[in-house]
């Protein structure tokens, strides 16, 4: 039965997602930092190449190295429950200024679970919206279909006169809506 539930954990997630994950559970601040990895940490900074310069990888490991040894020592940051925990209590302890690439991890590893969640959901939005009869439908009319329907709580606030009103302005029609 594990087995089986490992072949399906490998199969959902890949390596590189698997790799994240553990990269990003070295920030978690639980038990006195017990998971930091600096060697994991920036690794993790090695996956957004648009962040860190080559300059940034050195700064990084010094940072990271003051960063654990006055953290672990301060009784501020000892009962954080997780990274969005650690992340607040960096900002009211000004640390977010003092390690600024470390507090870059910190959002990186908290803005992540939200953009794959988001992708994922287009891409299961995409299913409904191009099915057999739609399936030669170019991109921008793709787009333009798929925003209504992934923002549905957005376009729900939105009453349908004001929408016909503006439709009814952009050209001139034969009749009104």
């Amino acid at each position: 039965m594990i087995d089986t539930q490992l072949q399906e954990l490998n199969d959902r997630f890949s390596e590189v997602s698997s790799n994240l994950l553990e990269c990003m559970a070295c920030l978690n601040p639980c038990n006195s930092f017990s998971a930091f990895d600096k060697n994991k940490l920036c690794e993790f900074a090695g996956y957004y190449p648009s962040d860190f310069d080559g300059n940034d990888f050195v700064m990084l490991e010094y940072q990271l190295d003051t960063y654990i040894a006055e953290v672990q020592l301060d009784p501020d940051f000892l009962n954080l429950q997780g990274i969005a925990d650690l992340a607040k209590r960096m900002v009211e302890k000004k640390k977010h200024i003092v390690y600024p690439l470390v507090y870059l991890l910190v959002k990186l590893a908290l803005t992540l679970p939200v953009a794959t969640a988001s992708v994922e959901r287009a891409f299961s939005a995409m299913k409904y919206i191009k099915t057999d009869l739609r399936n030669r439908i170019g991109d921008e009319w793709l787009n333009d279909c798929l925003v209504p329907y992934i923002e549905k709580d957005v376009f729900d606030s939105i009453d349908n006169e004001a929408i016909m009103i503006e439709f009814q302005k952009v050209n001139p029609r034969r009749m009104i809506l």
